[in-house]
């Protein structure tokens, strides 16, 4: 596959949230030579320093339970490659439907093939954590290593106590491991001419992110230890992501006839079934609660019985987060489906 030179665009939605703090609006265009074909787009949440100084500081939030469900709708932030494109309104949707209709996203930034650290360098981000109005920070590596994971947790925590970071462990670009894809000079390794993903079953998919689940485990494990406290719970999309293919495989999802009904190319950008799911997924990380019987999403069309499908998406999602010992959910007790 060869990926031709492109001028890329950065668009920069710069709006204030629920606080009192002064903002403006304004777009970016700039041009980035990377040698790839890459879509950037951020809509960056910003507080002028003057606003800040004078305006009243946002009101502090309701302590977050260790555990158990989350009662009360948070303020989330969302950061991202291309994967998460779109995503942020579905999981907005979903909370609502659900009941939490104070539930807020006051940020997204969106950064195609990037790495969490890119997040962090643009200071929109920095600016809302600093401010202590966001609850949960959601984030999802490529590939390790990746500092940025670390320093937004820190930062999130150091202004609000009750400050959550979710990472998502995603399926893997390709279905393949392969780092040298995302790196720069003479390491890089092209992509693939050519990807079947009705090749892949549920052992190989397994087998092929192993190695990628287990570095991302390590350091959740590691940067809460340095914390001293649960502070980044992973959002297992991949796990549920596997699950979803044996099914289909299995002729058990409604209106997915094959493995590449759910991707839109061989990198593996997400049709709308994967996004939902993946919005399943983080509703049940970020309110420790089932997903299982909300209504579906206005994204979710396809050609066949759409409830059953989006069943089974809530089936699968809350599955993984249940069985996922770093999601912070645990397993469900009798009777906790909602």
């Amino acid at each position: 596959m060869r990926i031709d030179p492109q001028e890329t665009m950065l668009k920069t939605t710069i709006q204030a949230g629920r606080f009192a703090a002064t903002s403006s609006s304004r777009s970016i265009r700039a041009t980035v030579p990377n040698g790839m074909r890459v879509v950037l787009s951020a809509m960056i949440l910003f507080f002028g320093v003057a606003g800040l100084a004078c305006g009243a500081p946002p009101a502090p939030a309701t302590p977050t339970p260790t555990s158990g469900p989350i009662t009360s709708g948070q303020r989330v932030f969302s950061t991202g490659h291309s994967f998460h494109a779109g995503f942020a309104p579905i999981l907005d949707e979903i909370s609502k439907s659900a009941g939490f209709t104070d539930s807020t996203i006051v940020g997204v930034s969106n950064i195609g093939g990037s790495k969490v650290i890119q997040h962090w360098d643009g200071k929109g981000v920095q600016a809302a954590l600093a401010s202590g109005a966001v609850d949960v920070l959601m984030t999802t590596p490529i590939y390790l290593p990746d500092p940025g994971v670390e320093k937004l947790a820190q930062l999130g925590l150091e202004h609000n106590p009750n400050f959550r970071l979710t990472m998502m462990e995603f399926w893997l670009p390709f279905d393949q491991y392969e780092p040298r894809n995302y790196v720069g000079g003479a390491e890089r390794l092209p992509p693939p001419a050519k990807v079947d993903h009705n090749a892949a079953t549920g052992d190989s998919l397994r087998k092929i992110h192993e190695r990628y689940f287990r570095e991302m485990d390590d350091l959740v494990t590691a940067i809460n230890t340095k914390l001293g406290k649960p502070v980044v719970f992973v959002v297992p999309v991949g796990q549920a992501v596997t699950a979803l293919r044996e099914k289909i495989i299995a002729g058990q999802a409604p209106g997915l006839k094959s493995q590449e009904d759910l991707f839109t190319d061989g990198l593996g950008h997400p049709k709308a079934p994967l996004t939902v799911m993946m919005g399943y997924c983080h509703y049940a990380v970020i309110y420790r609660k089932s997903p299982v019987g909300l209504p579906a999403p206005k994204a979710l069309k396809i050609q066949g019985d759409v409830n059953a499908l989006n069943r089974l998406l809530q089936e699968l999602a809350w599955d993984a987060v249940t069985h996922h010992p770093l999601s912070g959910v645990g397993a469900p007790q009798p009777g906790n489906t909602r």
